[in-house]
Order: structure tokens, then sequence, then C-alpha cells
């Protein structure tokens, strides 16, 4: 089998038609330049040049086989180059898990850096709940994933990632969503409310709960549900109130008034980052570096 030094020569010869000058580009001489070639033809079974005195001419098998040289030499240049970036984790394969309330937060700024900075890694984005996703990156199903705390046991690694307010989600027509009304937490009070369940949404659903509890409301829940586009549609029905992260504002749902609360003040809604411990992927490190650097610039 020819050996890629002797492509080298052939297409060197090729296109400078002259062995002297192909020799020169080489940085070799011209006997082990001519044996090159001769041991490719040899090889091939097939003349590649014309040599007629001093000039040097393609033979048509020369042309045909020109191409081809090219085109092998250029894959081995690129595999060269993939294989030395694998280790930096410019280059692999990321399985990044996320809740559907971070698609509407944090996901497209993630998702657009990975995108700028990274290019060569392949992200597989898969839309999971903060347990399943926890149990996926136990197995290795996933590398990555924005969940909702706190993240159980060992075997993974976790840090903050974004924090946001919670507001209140108010059909149009109630009087809470008057331009001149400022909402309070007890405004709530014995109001019907489309609640989080308690099982598929968790982290909400105990958020809430605290912060009923530290009002001293009590709410009259006539929904339960997990997803935040769900709970506007009933809101927009008209069937009760609901608190939704600050992210719920970028869904633009018609007939539904969005307003901060006093008495829920602050940034009570947390997203990690979790990942697994001692995890040898440098595609999942250079990723999640790179999440870290955008959430400590606001993921901006």
């Amino acid at each position: 089998m020819f050996t890629l030094s002797q492509l080298e020569s052939f297409v060197a010869v090729a296109e400078t038609l002259h062995y002297g000058r192909a020799a020169e580009r080489l940085s070799m001489t011209q006997p082990p330049l001519s044996r090159r070639i001769q041991l490719l033809e040899r090889e091939l079974d097939v003349e590649l040049f014309d040599r007629v005195g001093r000039s040097v001419r393609l033979t048509a098998a020369g042309r045909a086989f020109l191409s081809d040289a090219r085109r092998i030499l250029g894959l081995s240049e690129q595999a060269s180059l993939s294989v030395r970036r694998v280790p930096t984790g410019e280059i692999g394969t990321v399985a990044l898990g996320f809740t559907a309330s971070s698609a509407h937060s944090v996901l497209d700024a993630i998702v657009g850096g990975i995108h700028t900075r990274l290019p060569g890694v392949d992200l597989v984005l898969r839309e999971r709940v903060s347990g399943t996703q926890v149990e996926e990156l136990r197995s290795g199903e996933l590398d990555l994933g924005l969940v909702r705390p706190p993240v159980p046991g060992t075997g993974l690694d976790h840090r903050p990632l974004h924090r946001e307010a919670l507001l209140a989600a108010i059909p149009a027509g109630h009087p809470l969503a008057a331009p001149d009304r400022v909402p309070h937490v007890r405004d709530l009070d014995g109001e019907p409310f489309v609640m989080y369940s308690p099982s598929e949404a968790r982290y909400f659903y105990e958020v809430l709960v605290g912060v009923f509890r530290g009002a001293g409301i009590a709410p009259r829940y006539v929904h339960h549900l997990s997803q935040v586009h769900t709970i506007l549609a009933l809101v927009r029905a008209g069937l009760g109130l609901a608190l939704v992260p600050r992210a719920a504002e970028a869904l633009g749902l018609d007939g539904v008034v969005l307003r901060p609360v006093i008495g829920v003040e602050g940034q009570p809604v947390e997203l990690v980052l979790a990942w697994r411990t001692n995890d040898d992927n440098p595609a999942l490190h250079a990723v999640r570096d790179l999440v870290i650097d955008l959430a400590d610039r606001g993921l901006s």
C-alpha cells in the first residue's frame, strides 16, 4: 500500500512538473524523491508521469490520481487536527438536559454560546424534569443537566447557575390586572389558584408553599400542573391566578398579565448546573466551563 509521504511527493511533482522544484518544496534531495515516485508507480502498477528529457508531464492515469491523492492528504490532515482537538474538548458530543422552564430563561444563551465558542462540539438537547435528569446523569445518558435544587446523593457535582423572580400571572380582565393595581401576596388568599404539581413539579410546588406559609395565606388550588405554559393557558381561561418564573415573560401570552408581587421579593427560583463527578469527557469539561463563564457574565 502506498504511503502518505509517497502521495505528498506525487502531488508536489504533479503541481510543479519539475523534480528539482518539488524536492525543494519537500525539503529533500531529488534522488529520494524520484525513488518515492517509482515505488508509488510500482505499487499502483501504472505510470503517473511521462518523462521526456528534463520535462515531466502527467499521464492520463496521473491526472485521474491527482484529485484522489489531494483528497486523501486533506482527509489525513483533517483527521490529525481533529484528534489533537479531542483532549482540549474542542470536539466531541455532550448531552445536555434542561427543564421546560429553563428553556425560557437560559437555554438560548447557553446553546448560542456553545455554538459560537465550541463549534466542534455536537450538543444533544433533552428536555427532562429535574428528577429524571439526575437519574440520567448517574446512568451516563446525560453529561450535563440544568436542574432545580437540591441535587441529591453522591457522584454528582453542581453549582448555582441562575436565579429569577416570581411574577403573578393574572387573567387580563381580573381586578388585579388593572394598570394602577400593584398586587400583594395577600391578594392571593382564598383566590382560585393554578398550582404546580407536588410530584411532577415538586421544586416549584415547595417554593410556592413556602411563600404562602411565610405570608400566612391559603390560596384555593383549583388545578395542579407541571408546565408553565399550561398553567398560563388556564390563567388566560380565567380559571385562577398563578405565580410563575420571570422567564415566562418570553412566552408573550395574550390575555395574561404578568406583574411583580409585593411580599414575594427577591429571586427565589434557582437553577443549578449538574454533572458527574470525575467524568473524563474533555468536551463535557469544556462545555461546563463555558456555561459557568456565561453564568458569571449574566448569561448574556
